[in-house]
């Protein structure tokens, strides 16, 4: 697989892991460093914007859910979980990167009309951080 071909499966990759779908980019971005380490920041930067996306359409998800005395009702005991993001707003989504929790954070943080901006910036900011961290352990 050539270096084009590899940042669009891993821009793909990291798309999909961040929506509701199952998966994960991790291991795709390993590839890519390992077989092109000079392409180091453009792979972080493919994965960043794949992940943060995917976070997005999430968020926008969260947009379309009923309105909240409906979803308290159906998520009963659960609903102290969507209390926890109110409180902490935005910043919050620097877990969005976390394995479950993260898909289920950015579909509350929209659901719950939190600013679109700071969603992106701090979504973006919790992914890159993750992908860094990885990519620092390869090399």
């Amino acid at each position: 697989m050539d270096a084009q071909t590899s940042l669009l499966t891993l821009f793909t990759s990291s798309f999909l892991a961040a929506t509701l779908l199952p998966g994960g980019s991790e291991a795709v971005l390993a590839g890519v460093l390992l077989a092109y380490p000079d392409l180091h920041w453009k792979a972080l930067t493919v994965a960043t914007i794949g992940n943060t996306l995917g976070g997005m359409s999430s968020y926008w998800i969260g947009r379309f859910l009923p309105d909240e005395q409906a979803l308290h009702a159906k998520l009963g005991k659960h609903a102290q979980k969507l209390e926890w993001v109110r409180r902490h707003g935005s910043p919050v989504l620097l877990l969005s990167w976390t394995p479950l929790i993260g898909d289920i954070l950015c579909v509350a943080a929209g659901w719950l009309r939190t600013n679109w901006f700071w969603a992106l910036l701090f979504i973006g900011l919790g992914k890159f951080v993750r992908y860094w961290v990885i990519a620092v352990a390869i090399n």
